[in-house]
């Protein structure tokens, strides 16, 4: 009997969020015996030469005009709700000219399953299902707060949910990353509340004790100096590093501290020059001495472990991985109540203090509060065990595996 194969589409492999929440997701289902192909629509992410053993990857050619012409072909009823998202409007899709390459593959290979996991491919995803005869159990997810974030929200839910709302029911299961996510969608969309399931991300990869042990390659991470505040994530609107860097200004007029900033072109300034502008904000607040931006860490999990405090600052999230991570560290944390997802981890504050969005003052205030009575780290891993990787990965091996794949080893 051949290995079951699943797909994962992906519109890159660069290393953000859906990327490496795919990877341990790959990695789960090829130890339980299934064979995984990404399907990437960008090529020459920094993660493509890091797959999972055993996964292969597949770049899914742009038909350009063409391509997006049959988004229309596969649900001709749909053509004015596919108008805006594909074809007019200066927010429309970047990947739907990969739907013909798409079909053509789940024609040809005939995968048991296809995940993806933005809106976008989600929708394309359906399409190119129908165009290829639908023998293809399609799952999606949906990992951010899909009503916020200013500039996309009043599109999205004009344009784009209208669409959503159309074609998922088509799937064969839509997932949310926490409760606040679905009910967001179902609001949001029109789709019933029931046809979300809520599952959360496969965080804990095995082998995570041994990670976080590992050195942390900076010297404000060694014993005796000032405390380190922490902060993960790219330089975007989303993170709200601005506000972090404000709140940090202001802990440090109070206390000898430092903040380090590791994630996705920190130090090139990635998407628009936000790294640069944090740089000249911590100078025109007089704590650029104190601030670091480590760009891209492939293991960013000593330095978590080594910091003295983890600070989320985002403007809303799907979930927030790396709140797991820090609760498995036993690293305290503080994050704001975005939604959705910190309290959900945190369980309302009991396991970090929860601050208002784009507060500095609270946020810095809930900082120094922290770092003077920090929670025992014992009981931040306690809690980090409720969203343990065996539990997630069993939950998405019986979505997307045949029945014989030997679902008991979950």
């Amino acid at each position: 009997m051949s290995l079951p194969h699943v797909a994962i589409l992906l519109a890159d492999l660069n290393a953000g969020g859906v990327q490496h929440m795919a990877r341990h997701l790959a990695a789960g289902l090829g130890a339980r015996g299934a064979r995984v192909t990404f399907l990437v629509c960008e090529p020459g992410g920094r993660l493509e030469e890091d797959l999972p053993q055993g996964a292969t990857l597949r770049h899914l050619p742009s038909a350009g005009l063409a391509g997006r012409l049959a988004a229309f072909r596969a649900a001709p009823s749909l053509w004015r709700a596919m108008l805006h998202p594909f074809l007019l409007s200066p927010r429309r899709s970047r990947t739907v000219p990969r739907l013909p390459a798409l079909a053509g593959f789940l024609r040809s290979e005939r995968p048991d399953a296809l995940f993806t996991a933005t809106p976008f491919l989600n929708v394309e995803a359906l399409l190119a299902n129908r165009l290829a005869g639908g023998a293809t159990r399609v799952v999606l997810s949906e990992r951010t707060h899909f009503s916020s974030g200013k500039a996309k929200k009043r599109w999205r839910l004009r344009r784009l949910a209208p669409l959503m709302g159309a074609v998922y029911p088509w799937a064969h299961a839509v997932v949310a990353v926490s409760k606040g996510v679905a009910d967001d969608v179902a609001r949001s969309t029109g789709l019933d509340r029931d046809r979300l399931t809520v599952l959360h991300n496969p965080v804990l990869l095995p082998g995570f004790t041994e990670r976080a042990a590992e050195r942390a390659d900076h010297p404000w991470f060694a014993k005796g100096g000032p405390p380190v505040v922490l902060a993960i994530g790219r330089p975007t609107r989303q993170k709200d590093f601005d506000t972090l860097v404000r709140a940090f200004a202001m802990l440090r007029a109070r206390r000898p501290a430092r903040l380090v900033v590791i994630g996705e072109s920190a130090t090139s300034g990635g998407g628009g020059g936000g790294a640069a502008a944090l740089l000249t904000l911590a100078g025109r607040l007089g704590v650029a001495g104190d601030v670091a931006l480590l760009g891209y860490k492939a293991n960013p999990l000593p330095y978590l472990r080594r910091a003295a405090l983890f600070a989320l600052s985002s403007r809303y999230e799907g979930f927030g991985n790396v709140l797991v991570e820090a609760l498995a560290c036993g690293t305290p944390i503080v994050s704001t109540d975005c939604p959705s997802g910190p309290a959900e981890i945190l369980e309302g504050g009991r396991y970090g203090r929860l601050v208002p969005v784009g507060d500095a003052g609270a946020l810095a205030a809930a900082m120094a509060l922290t770092l003077d009575a920090p929670p025992d780290p014992a009981t931040l891993r306690e809690r980090a065990a409720h969203f343990g990787y065996e539990r997630s990965m069993a939950g998405y091996a019986r979505l997307l595996l045949p029945d014989e794949a030997g679902l008991d080893a979950a």
